[in-house]
């Protein structure tokens, strides 16, 4: 049996198929990014256990993955699942409150899950974040995310925090959901001035990051963003014109396009975005003056998949809150259902 290092990644890979493999759990590998992170160490020959509170929901990986039953409440059964665990990725958040899903919750579910791996005894924890994150931050996003990075660098874990910004792919939701409704509607309601930034990451390469950053020895803070800062008119209007779309842009205040919002989502069944997100964007808080990590630009990623983005709704509560969720819920298909089932992890 012979190993080889994987030059990208810094994982070794097995030329014998399960031979040495090392022990990884992802939460939300049925999800977004965790679905990424959990492809590349399969890639690699490692053996991949997920958590997830949604174990009886069908997912693309067949018994390639572990499941395990993800509950908070139980940190004894959290702390068993962990045990000889390498390494934890951690996708785990909220994009908003909803019902009894509070950010306040979600920090003490993400204190919870880090002291079970300090337990459990796990050599390293890699964490998804957001940039710019605040301990005085009056958003309840990047305050949360905060004080989630301030309880990892407490543990004692060997740890890797990335912060990324808007993450881009085939199954993201903000990138999809602009798409969506340029493609329908002849106006498109831009909050503000529109000339506030934003610095987005393809999910692939966020992914190789994540896989990267777990190879490491020394505890790591960095934003991960893309080669390309635009602002949001820009980014609009880049997604309309590979989208031949003919729907008129218009600046409106905040207040306005957050009330069309509203309107708009009681008839999609969803929330399709929170004064905070607006608020956060009109910050630039999605930006970073760091090097960027990503190599996927986005303007040829979407030159690429311009002609089937946007062509259904991507609904944030579908993928996270509805049991019915993987079984043609709107604006899905059931196989897309089935590929993004659970993992509350961050949209941005």
């Amino acid at each position: 049996m012979r190993a080889q290092a994987n030059k990208t990644t810094g994982l070794e890979e097995s030329t014998t198929p399960g031979a040495g493999r090392d022990f990884y759990v992802v939460t939300g590998a049925f999800g977004y990014t965790g679905r990424y992170i959990a492809r590349k160490l399969l890639r690699a020959g490692k053996r991949v256990r997920t958590l997830t509170a949604h174990a009886g929901r069908p997912h693309a990986f067949g018994n390639q993955v572990e499941v395990a039953s993800f509950d908070f409440d139980d940190p004894d059964s959290l702390r068993q699942s962990l045990r000889g665990a390498s390494t934890l990725f951690n996708t785990y958040w909220i994009r908003f409150a909803y019902g009894r899903s509070t950010f306040e919750s979600a920090v003490e579910n993400s204190k919870t899950l880090i002291q079970a791996a300090a337990d459990a005894g796990v050599r390293r924890l890699v964490h998804l974040s957001i940039t710019n994150p605040s301990l005085d931050s009056r958003l309840p996003y990047f305050l949360g995310k905060a004080l989630v990075e301030e309880a990892i660098q407490e543990s004692g874990l060997s740890h890797a925090i990335l912060r990324p910004t808007v993450v881009f792919g085939p199954e993201d939701i903000l990138i999809n959901n602009i798409a969506w409704l340029l493609r329908r509607f002849p106006l498109f309601a831009i909050p503000g001035s529109g000339d506030y930034r934003l610095q987005p990451i393809f999910v692939e390469d966020l992914a190789e990051q994540a896989v990267a950053a777990a190879g490491l020895e020394r505890n790591l803070i960095q934003d991960a963003v893309g080669p390309e800062v635009f602002t949001f008119s820009e980014l609009v209007n880049l997604i309309a014109d590979a989208l031949r779309s003919r729907a008129k842009r218009i600046c409106v205040k905040p207040e306005i396009a957050l009330t069309l919002s509203r309107i708009l989502g009681s008839f999609v069944r969803d929330v399709m975005l929170t004064r905070d997100e607006i608020d956060g964007l009109m910050s630039n808080l999605l930006v970073s003056s760091e090097p960027p990590v990503g190599r996927t630009k986005f303007t040829a990623w979407l030159k690429e998949n311009a002609g089937h983005l946007g062509a259904r709704y991507a609904s944030e509560l579908a993928r996270h809150f509805r049991p019915s969720f993987g079984q043609g819920s709107l604006g899905t298909t059931p196989a897309s259902a089935a590929e993004s089932a659970h993992a509350r992890e961050s949209t941005s």
